[in-house]
């Protein structure tokens, strides 16, 4: 696969309203993009940091994933996420080629109109991996 750079970093949140002041106030980074990903139960605020952005992610709903994994690991970074060049699904075929173990089998919508796909933690060296494509 070929990544062209890392597209974003996602933290989970338990508020987006709560956290944005750390971000804004405090670092100094202007919030851009406030959407909701209803496949994914989830509400999404996109920073940017350079040339890098920083995806704030706060659960819609208690049976989400992200409400899952603030249940279990609390607030913090939740997921690295890089830009495809050649196609989120030519990379997937590629990765379960190489063995690693794929959380989604097909590109799915994300933020941002992204088409998206993540890679399990388990395969990834413990980093939950993003691939994504605009």
């Amino acid at each position: 696969m070929k990544i062209s750079h890392i597209e974003h970093i996602g933290i989970a949140v338990e508020s987006i309203e709560k956290a944005l002041p750390y971000f804004e106030n405090v670092l100094g980074l202007k919030c851009y993009n406030i959407e909701g990903v209803a496949g994914q139960k989830v509400k999404t605020a996109s920073l940017k940091c350079g040339e890098v952005k920083l995806e704030l992610l706060e659960p819609t709903s208690p049976d989400s994933t992200i409400a899952k994994y603030l249940e279990k690991k609390g607030e913090g970074m939740h997921h690295l996420a890089f830009c495809i060049e050649d196609g989120v699904s030519e990379a997937l075929a590629q990765a379960d080629a190489a063995g690693i173990r794929l959380i989604d089998k097909a590109p799915r919508k994300g933020a941002e109109s992204l088409n998206i796909a993540f890679l399990h933690p388990k395969s990834t060296v413990g980093i939950l991996t993003e691939l994504c494509e605009h």
